[in-house]
């Protein structure tokens, strides 16, 4: 069958309402991608309204099945809807991983965006993904969730700088998992070697002074020195130890803080990004971002999630965009974390929902803020 007359059939099949039909459509494109020329026939005019007027509604109806061999077929295409990768990206992973592993349609922005938005298994592939750029290198290090530096440890192709190399061999310190794939790095310099020599084990210490031919000696003199320096700290007394956590405690909050300044800047902080917070346990960085998108005082949300009224919450949600459908889980998670409130139980969960009726954003917000000025009167 020529390409033209596949063209024809398509189209007769894209106007079909007939489940079976609609699938036999998507898979009938997964297959023209294996036809010689299927590029730059795919990028005639005729084809393309045909992508762009269908490719959606299929792909969120389809089985998941279908999905993942859609992702499987379009994973190399330069022709693909930007549209449609983007939203494979974002599915389960095992139909995202090869989207994000070498999709030529996603640029920086998508990347940063499943930084944000997506889970901890797409942020790994986004730091697997050849070649990523030093903007997403920056993401990644900035939010510095250890499996994801993990995996840019290992992706030797990704750029990056002096000072991203020395950022990571730093986070070695607290994170194990990254001395190994650093040790091996191209991109490790002697000087850096020196310093990821004192936190690594035996084996990748002798892998490290051969490679770098370092001076054993004087590192084993500072290493010991580092041990003895922890084992009086060890024995400092009870009584000081109250200091350093308060200091951990105010150093974690601005981290948050810079991290959310610098993803509203890049415009990258989005309603997703609170579900995620809660999922990873990061209370904090939840009241923060949520105070930031809806423009709210810090306190307020966080009086709000203290008190009996879940439906203020809720409130606050609706004014920033989150679905109604979303928010029992947000619910529940911000109870789990905060020592099960907002109260109100059941009973207030059902009010909550009171909450997002149709009205505007702005109608939403402006009842938060009267109400959580109340509760703090």
């Amino acid at each position: 069958m020529s390409f033209a007359m596949s063209s024809e059939s398509l189209l007769d099949l894209a106007k079909s309402r007939q489940p079976a039909d609609r699938e036999r459509l998507l898979l009938a494109i997964a297959d023209l991608c294996d036809t010689p020329h299927a590029g730059e026939a795919m990028k005639s005019g005729a084809i393309q309204v045909l992508l762009s007027s269908i490719f959606m509604s299929l792909v969120v109806e389809a089985e998941r099945d279908i999905r993942h061999r859609l992702s499987e077929k379009l994973a190399a295409a330069d022709w693909a809807p930007n549209a449609l990768i983007n939203v494979l990206a974002l599915d389960d992973i095992e139909i995202a991983r090869p989207i994000i592993a070498q999709s030529p349609v996603l640029q920086d922005s998508d990347l940063m965006r499943l930084l944000v938005e997506a889970t901890i298994e797409h942020q790994i592939e986004v730091a697997r993904r050849p070649h990523i750029s030093e903007a997403v290198v920056g993401a990644i290090l900035e939010q510095s969730e250890p499996a994801v530096l993990t995996a840019l440890a290992g992706n030797h192709t990704a750029e990056l700088s002096p000072k991203d190399m020395q950022d990571l061999v730093e986070a070695s310190r607290q994170i194990a998992a990254l001395r190994t794939p650093l040790s091996q790095h191209p991109k490790l310099t002697g000087q850096l070697a020196k310093r990821l020599y004192l936190w690594v084990g035996l084996a990748l210490r002798k892998g490290l002074a051969d490679r770098f031919r370092l001076d054993v000696a004087v590192l084993d003199a500072a290493l010991a020195a580092s041990i003895n320096e922890a084992h009086a700290g060890h024995m400092a007394s009870s009584s000081s130890e109250a200091v350093p956590r308060m200091t951990r405690e105010g150093e974690r909050e601005v981290m948050e803080q810079r991290l959310i300044d610098k993803l509203y800047s890049a415009g990258q902080l989005r309603p997703g990004y609170l579900v995620r917070a809660l999922r990873e346990g990061r209370l904090g960085l939840f009241v923060g971002a949520l105070a930031m998108l809806g423009r709210f005082d810090t306190g307020h949300v966080q009086s709000a999630i203290d008190s009996d009224r879940p439906e203020l919450l809720a409130l606050a949600c609706a004014a920033v965009g989150i679905d109604r459908s979303v928010f029992p889980d947000i619910l529940e998670m911000t109870r789990q974390l905060n020592d099960g409130r907002p109260g109100g139980g059941a009973d207030g969960a059902r009010k909550a929902s009171v909450a997002f009726a149709p009205v505007a954003p702005e109608v939403a917000a402006s009842a938060f803020r009267q109400a959580a000025r109340s509760l703090a009167a």
